[in-house]
């Protein structure tokens, strides 16, 4: 009976490290921003569209959500908005970084920033 039980706990133990290796990870680039104090609301709003805009211009983005900060922790250091960018591979983010599209929205930006924070991890689960 405990050889039962040792060998259905290793089964279990090898399919859950099989399926955890089978799933696909993804390059998660993270964006934080601050703007600038003397940045109006339209200006703001004119990088957000920009910056969602780049989704539908840049086939190497697999994924694309933003969103502006709401924690009570206040620990945000002033960056205001988040934008969380999925790419397949270090070659994609590579090529995202250097296409058109994203050159002109960096210059949409550049006016109206502050700060910036940028992270890239591969996702784990």
């Amino acid at each position: 009976m405990k050889n039962a039980i040792i060998t259905i706990l290793f089964i279990a133990l090898s399919m859950s490290m099989t399926q955890a290796q089978s799933q696909p990870t993804r390059l998660r680039h993270v964006v934080l921003f601050k703007f600038k104090d003397s940045a109006k609301p339209e200006e703001v709003k004119k990088v957000e569209d920009a910056f969602r805009a780049l989704a539908g211009k840049i086939s190497m983005i697999k994924d694309f959500e933003w969103g502006t900060n709401v924690s009570p922790e206040k620990l945000n250091q002033g960056l205001t908005h988040c934008f969380f960018v999925t790419f397949d591979s270090d070659k994609d983010r590579d090529d995202y970084l250097v296409h058109p599209a994203h050159k002109q929205f960096v210059e949409v930006l550049m006016p109206f920033l502050d700060k910036a924070t940028v992270v890239d991890y591969w996702s784990k689960k």
